[in-house]
């Protein structure tokens, strides 16, 4: 009976040992400025955050050699920025990024929701949250509902009038 306990137990440390390396850096930049109108002195924290991800893969997993070459791989980049006035801090602005159909978009959020910025349209959509949790998005010809799944993708599901169908597309979001 011991020795099934410990036969489980050291799979499970063995398990989880075994995850996806990524290679994560974190870069924070704080910037501090007071204004003294004659009153009182008002104190501004700017702090501007830059998260870049990325899996770590080997070119030759498989082989036997010792000193294993790293293949490149996709890298996510989020930045965020958070303006504090008097201990009130406020999200400005935060950057994702998501591919649909080969084309890489930039999901940039606003004082309401959220823009969407294509490689050939900075205003490509507008996506607003509803009291349900879901998305109303919007471009220059539709406006559909939008929600992210479990995975953070961007799902939209819009309705086709002319054949009385639901089509939906799927912004993944880019590793």
């Amino acid at each position: 009976m011991k020795n099934i306990a410990l036969i489980v137990f050291l799979s499970l440390g063995f398990g989880l040992n075994a995850q996806v390396n990524k290679n994560v850096t974190d870069e924070t930049k704080i910037t501090t400025t007071t204004v003294n109108n004659g009153s009182t002195p008002r104190t501004v924290t700017k702090t501007e955050k830059v998260t870049t991800e990325q899996n770590i893969e080997l070119k030759d997993a498989e082989s036997k050699k010792l000193n294993k070459d790293i293949k490149p791989t996709p890298t996510q980049v989020t930045a965020t920025t958070t303006v504090s006035t008097n201990g009130v801090p406020r999200q400005v602005s935060s950057t994702s990024y998501y591919t649909m159909d080969n084309t890489r978009y930039q999901f940039l959020t606003d004082n309401a929701g959220y823009r969407i910025s294509s490689p050939n349209n900075t205003n490509y959509a507008i996506i607003r949250r509803t009291s349900n949790n879901s998305y109303i998005y919007k471009t220059q010809d539709r406006t559909s509902i939008g929600y992210f799944d479990a995975n953070g993708n961007f799902v939209v599901e819009s309705y086709d009038d002319k054949t009385d169908t639901m089509t939906k597309q799927v912004y993944t979001k880019t590793p």
